[in-house]
């Protein structure tokens, strides 16, 4: 059955003349949109695209189909406008404050989808430490702010979890052991450390201190998680990073769960000022309804 997530694809793959580019751009898979076109093209009884092998054309027929897509997106863009204008949501600007972890991982699919659902409101993202996250909420600098671990009850909405990891050189002489049964911070704590705070309170170390135990060799800090997984790659010791945070490429590392299991939970917060704002609280209201529908 053709939705309306099938006829933006359809659209995004004519422009791009490319299934990743225009995958990515709605918001799916690679995988997932080539079977969503194909659904599509059986369910029509005729090919809208021609494939070569690093360029997706249109066929004739396809043409027409393309356009006529384009001209039910227009026409539903503009009745969401008129939604938006008599909610007095048209020219609405969100200052939404976050760290760089989850505004790297957590919050592009997010925007995207809000900005499909409400072109005409404005969403600025501001970087910082998650305290200065804190700092800009607490003086209404921002509208919205990500915090990590919110107290019960303080958050608007829950943007997701994150496991902690442990990261070790893949020829580490515990990542046999490590990759059956995990590994403790108890045993992590012992060992050469590369600590990575990626700007944030809540890193290896402060970890390490909530349970009671105290890092005693580290050997470097720095702020990016990445590079802490490049130094581990190269032997420098081992590291305690945000699963979202690691590398693409895993090659030369043993990244194992830590056991017990850590979780570190990201809450947005409106400002005190920003409650009654119907912009904000839009935004608010798609981002639960993506919660309940995940």
């Amino acid at each position: 059955m053709m939705n309306l997530l099938h006829w933006r694809l359809l659209v995004a793959v004519a422009d791009a003349s490319n299934i990743s580019r225009a995958a990515e751009k709605v918001g799916m898979t690679q995988s997932g949109a080539s079977q969503a076109i194909a659904q599509l093209e059986a369910s029509l009884g005729f090919a809208v695209f021609t494939r070569e092998r690093r360029h997706i054309g249109v066929t004739a027929l396809g043409e027409r189909v393309v356009k006529e897509a384009r001209s039910m997106l227009a026409r539903l863009d503009a009745i969401r406008l008129l939604a938006d204008e008599s909610r007095g949501l048209t020219g609405g600007r969100i200052r939404l404050a976050s760290f760089p972890s989850v505004t790297s991982t957590f919050l592009p699919g997010l925007l995207r989808d809000f900005k499909r659902l409400h072109p005409e409101i404005e969403v600025v993202v501001l970087e910082g430490t998650d305290r200065e996250v804190e700092e800009w909420i607490a003086a209404d600098t921002v509208d919205l702010g990500v915090v990590m671990n919110p107290t019960p009850g303080r958050a608007d909405a829950i943007l997701g979890q994150d496991a902690w990891v442990g990261v070790l050189p893949a020829s580490h002489h515990q990542a046999r052991y490590a990759r059956a049964r995990g590994i403790t911070l108890e045993e992590l704590a012992d060992q050469p450390f590369v600590l990575a705070t990626g700007g944030c309170a809540v890193n290896g170390k402060s970890l390490m201190e909530q349970a009671g135990l105290r890092l005693s060799d580290v050997r470097v800090t720095v702020r990016d998680w990445i590079s802490a997984c490049l130094l581990v790659r190269e032997g420098m010791g081992v590291a305690l990073i945000p699963e979202s945070a690691l590398p693409v490429e895993l090659r030369g590392l043993c990244v194992v769960p830590v056991t017990p299991s850590l979780y570190r939970e990201f809450g947005v917060v409106c400002s005190a000022a920003s409650k009654s704002s119907r912009a904000t609280q839009t935004l608010l209201e798609v981002l639960l309804k993506m919660k309940r529908s995940a």
